[in-house]
């Protein structure tokens, strides 16, 4: 039990490759360091892969079969900022600059020294656990859990839906950043749903009836009118401003 839970927590790498020899080899030499790995020989499976495994980093070659790498990591970017590793034989310049251009963090051209990419890999690492929000936010009357997905108002737990956590996670996450209607969609539904505005008006106004003492004057969960929408970073209840 301790092996697994141990096993479950390490960093998640995927690696996206259609050589099965770098694929092996990759594998070899992460297997022995502390990571998780999972492997997809194409472009269409590794866009699957980052949806379900969630990954911490993405091993990225440029020359797959199906898709081109830099379609693969604007897709990835549309919804995701895993740090990306790009590994390539392409050596140039433009090459380079189209990855980094795309949204990769990193470019290593093949064949690349094993200590050089464990060590681009914990840089990678370092910078993406630096984004990470705190895991409790609390903002007057609402505390949100992130590490448990426990949500209260005023001390009392809040049933949410899967969708509802989502959109909430995403603003908590943004808290006090303004996020526009499309980046909210893509986010939580998918690309598929860019058009259909309905979708998220729903679920914020579902929301708000669960957090707000005061739905149609709402203190947490704020409207910018044909923009998106905010969430109010404030003082927790019962604590001034600037305490």
């Amino acid at each position: 039990m301790t092996a697994e839970r141990t096993r479950e927590n390490l960093p998640r790498i995927l690696i996206i490759d259609d050589e099965l020899a770098i694929r092996r080899f990759l594998h070899t030499i992460l297997s022995s360091e502390a990571f998780t790995l999972h492997e997809a020989e194409n472009g269409h499976a590794g866009l699957a892969a980052s949806a379900t495994f969630r990954p911490d980093v993405i091993l990225l070659d440029l020359g797959l079969p199906d898709l081109d790498g830099i379609t693969v990591i604007k897709r990835i970017r549309e919804w995701s900022q895993v740090p990306i590793i790009v590994l390539s034989v392409r050596e140039r310049e433009d090459d380079k600059v189209a990855a980094l251009d795309a949204g990769a963090d990193d470019y290593l051209s093949k064949p690349f020294g094993v200590g050089e990419l464990l060590a681009r890999i914990r840089a990678a690492l370092r910078r993406s656990l630096q984004e990470i929000p705190e895991p409790l936010f609390i903002s007057n009357d609402l505390q949100v859990d992130l590490t448990s997905r426990r949500v209260t108002v005023g001390g009392i737990e809040i049933a949410l839906t899967p969708t509802e956590y989502d959109i909430l996670r995403l603003l908590v996450v943004h808290a006090g950043k303004v996020l526009i209607h499309r980046q909210i969609l893509k986010q939580v539904w998918g690309s598929a749903y860019l058009e259909q505005p309905h979708v998220l008006r729903v679920n914020i106004s579902n929301l708000r009836r669960k957090l707000e003492s005061d739905p149609s004057r709402p203190q947490h969960i704020i409207t910018e009118p044909g923009v998106g929408y905010r969430l109010r970073c404030a003082a927790p209840a019962g604590v001034p401003n600037g305490a």
